[in-house]
This record gives structure tokens, C-alpha cells and sequence, in this order.
């Protein structure tokens, strides 16, 4: 078997693609798209972002933000928040194709055109490593995509990063039941 070295950069599958959601002093709702995060604890998220965005200026004054999943039906409007500046462009959400509902537990904006969204309190950011670390305080997930109370993943249409093509692809075909499908092999 043969195989191609790409040297040491960021590059895994899959990527999520994440609108991560603030509001400004002012209330006014922004997002940008963030491919570098994960969960880190059970009720922990982080995400890898440079200080110089409106929302690392965002979170420092509310505490708060969300983090939406991407979805297939919005691609355009979540790739456009990850090339616009909120420093520069007033009304990127609303160019973006957003509306917001603000979230009950944390000071910031649920995308609803977005059908799953963490709402998360800053625990902390570093600027020297550009971590964010988030407390997950509630997963809300839009009816639309559900399916007899459980999240539909072909409703949902969560997209991911392919960073190897600079390309979006969505995630849904179910290949088996995790700690399930493994078990012929114990």
C-alpha cells in the first residue's frame, strides 16, 4: 500500500462547520464560521479563534454565544460569514440570510434558519493560543429536524469541512449503531 504525505497541517475528516453566533454591545447579532472546534468535556466546547474577530470582541463584553451546526440548505449563507468581516460589514448576518431568536439561557442569538445549536457561557479565552472554551448550558434542535423526538441526521443535513478540497459535503448515511456495530468483533 502506498500513501502521500501532506506534512503537518490541520487537516482531518470531518471538519465541523460552525456558525459561532454572538451579539455585540448594541444586541446586534453576528456570526462567523469556525471549522477548527470540538467537544473537550462533557459539557465543554472549544474552539480555535484569532482575537482580531468581532466575535472574540463579542463574547469578551456578553459572556456568551452559540454554536450552530451547518446545514446543506444554508451553505452559501454560512460560508458567506466565514468571508465577511463583522469589523467591516454592519449587517453580515442579515446579508447572510439570519434571523435570530435570543436564546433564554445565555446572552446570545440562535440562528433559526440553523436547526442544532449548543448555547454556550465563555469559561475562557486565551488570546496567546487563540482557545475558546465554552460551557455547554443547553442543545436546542428544531423540530423540522426531528423524528419521532430524536434529531433526524437527513433532516438536519449537517455539512462538514474537507480541508484537503476546500469543500463542503454533507453527513447523514448511517453505516451502524456505535457500540453496537463493533460487537461481532469482541
Amino acid at each position: 500500500m502506498s500513501r502521500k504525505d501532506f506534512g503537518a497541517k490541520p487537516l482531518s475528516l470531518p471538519q465541523p462547520v460552525w456558525i459561532i453566533a454572538t451579539y455585540d454591545e448594541n444586541g446586534v447579532p453576528d456570526a462567523m464560521n469556525a471549522a477548527w472546534g470540538g467537544i473537550s468535556e462533557e459539557k465543554e466546547v472549544s474552539v480555535c479563534l484569532s482575537p482580531g474577530h468581532k466575535t472574540c470582541k463579542n463574547f469578551a463584553v456578553t459572556g456568551a454565544f452559540t454554536v450552530s451546526m451547518a446545514d446543506a440548505a444554508h451553505a452559501a449563507g454560512c460560508d458567506y460569514v466565514g468571508m465577511a468581516s463583522g469589523n467591516k460589514t454592519a449587517d453580515k448576518f442579515a446579508r447572510a440570510g439570519f434571523t435570530a431568536t435570543k436564546s433564554e439561557r445565555v446572552n446570545a442569538p440562535i440562528i433559526n434558519e440553523l436547526p442544532v445549536c449548543m448555547e454556550c457561557r465563555v469559561i475562557g479565552y486565551d488570546t496567546e493560543t487563540c482557545i475558546l472554551k465554552g460551557e455547554i448550558v443547553n442543545v436546542s434542535v428544531d423540530e423540522r429536524a426531528l423524528t419521532d423526538g430524536r434529531l433526524d441526521m437527513a433532516k438536519a443535513a449537517p455539512i462538514s469541512f474537507d480541508p484537503f478540497n476546500n469543500a463542503y459535503h454533507v453527513l447523514g448515511e448511517k453505516v451502524g449503531d456505535a457500540w453496537g456495530v463493533g460487537r461481532a468483533l469482541l
